[in-house]
């Protein structure tokens, strides 16, 4: 069987391989960020609602080691750009050849990375007041990657990249040695205080102790890393969360994604086996992802192997449930909201970030009609109308977009 990029075909001959589904999903997952998690906090603000006090944690990122749905939302749209770049790459392999599609891909990526320094404010402040890597950047960086091997590596090889990839970073975190010091606001000022000195570098160069296997917030392998080799701001003042060597798990991230895409694109499977396949590939991910926590410990922010597979097999399992729902048993009405987001991700999240869905909501429901809702009506419910208002501000936008055909795409 010839399993080379080039002989890659689309989903089924005549029909149109695009899945609502998977739009859908990739809208659920902006859901969170433009606004559904300010709603669900605004009414375990408002009291002792059952079920809410739950969902209010889970929608707040673990502070370190740990996973929470919080925790899921950034690796599942990395993870839907792996399933999306099988559809769009097969066909360009198809008709155009591979010198296209890696041009598609390199072109695609850097703009990526470009449009998130912009995100982080571009060049406005002095260097290195620049925050070079962030959100957008680690998905134009992990499509970037990702895409390379799927349109180079055969598909038969793709899984063991992944595994190589996650295994490598693994031993790189366990092995290697850094120095014994630990890179946090906190604990810098207290080694600053105690010295008598205010240079970082020189301290980092002074201490001497080396260290191997160490995964706490400032002293590990990533951290240490983004320190001496990161230019620009980092986001945690010493390192950033979206560093460079935690974006080797984060091509494995995408990577899954592509396998899930595959698995989708396959004329051998009928619908129903590849949601059993896809639910029990996430069954697994999770059950190793939490095994192998336990040596390398689930944490977001150097985005371990660990959780790499947990937020890899829960990817899975919404995939599974929403192509079920959606492109099987043809339940479709109820997602269209999530489809039009879905559809323009990168724009709505930045005119978020431009124009603030939030602050123009504040403008229609804040102020003097917030304090009255909260005072005489029920404390927290001002928030949530501005919440609620603030998401429907987004979601409206998107449906403009949708009407009109004006799809953004990088």
């Amino acid at each position: 069987m010839n399993t080379s990029p080039a002989a890659r075909q689309p989903l089924v001959q005549g029909k149109s391989d695009r899945l609502m589904s998977l739009d859908a999903l990739r809208g659920f997952d902006m859901f969170w960020i433009i606004g559904a998690g300010a709603i669900v906090r605004a009414l375990t603000a408002m009291g002792d609602i059952p079920g809410f006090k739950f969902l209010a944690q889970q929608l707040t990122h673990k502070t370190w080691a740990g996973f929470a749905f919080y925790d899921l939302i950034f690796p599942m749209f990395v993870f839907i750009v792996g399933v999306s770049l099988v559809f769009s790459l097969s066909k360009i392999l198809k008709n155009e050849g591979r010198a296209a599609a890696t041009k598609r891909v390199i072109s695609r990526g850097l703009l990526l990375v470009l449009v998130g320094i912009f995100y982080y404010g571009g060049f406005s402040n002095e260097w290195p007041g620049n925050r070079m890597l962030g959100v957008l950047q680690r998905i134009g960086l992990a499509y970037l990657f990702a895409g390379l091997i799927f349109c180079w590596v055969p598909t038969r090889w793709l899984a063991g990249v992944a595994a190589g990839l996650l295994v490598g970073y693994w031993g790189l975190m366990a092995q290697m040695p850094i120095r014994d010091i630990t890179l946090t606001v906190p604990a810098m000022g207290q080694l600053m205080a105690t010295t008598g000195t205010t240079n970082a570098k020189s301290l980092y160069i002074q201490t001497t102790n080396f260290v191997t296997g160490i995964y706490e917030p400032g002293r590990n392998l990533a951290n240490h890393v983004d320190y001496l080799y990161l230019p620009g701001r980092l986001n945690d003042t010493y390192w950033d969360p979206e560093g460079l060597l935690s974006t080797i798990p984060a091509v494995a991230s995408c990577l899954l994604g592509v396998l899930a895409g595959l698995l989708l694109q396959s004329c051998k499977l009928n619908e129903i086996s590849k949601v059993r396949w896809l639910a029990g590939f996430g069954v697994a991910l999770v059950a190793v992802g939490f095994l192998w926590g336990t040596q390398f410990p689930v944490i977001k922010k150097i985005w371990s192997s660990s959780f790499v597979c947990v937020a890899g097999g829960y990817s899975c399992l919404f995939l599974a449930t929403f192509y079920l729902i959606v492109d099987v048993w043809k339940f479709q009405a109820w997602c269209q909201p999530f489809v039009w987001v879905g559809l323009n991700p990168i724009t709505v999240y930045l005119a978020d970030n431009l124009l603030g869905f939030g602050k123009l909501a504040a403008r229609f429901a804040g102020g003097d009609l917030k304090i009255f809702l909260n005072t005489y009506i029920l404390t927290g419910v001002g928030d949530l109308v501005v919440a609620v208002v603030g998401l429907s501000l987004a979601v409206l936008f998107c449906r403009f977009l949708f009407r009109r055909q004006i799809f953004i795409r990088l």
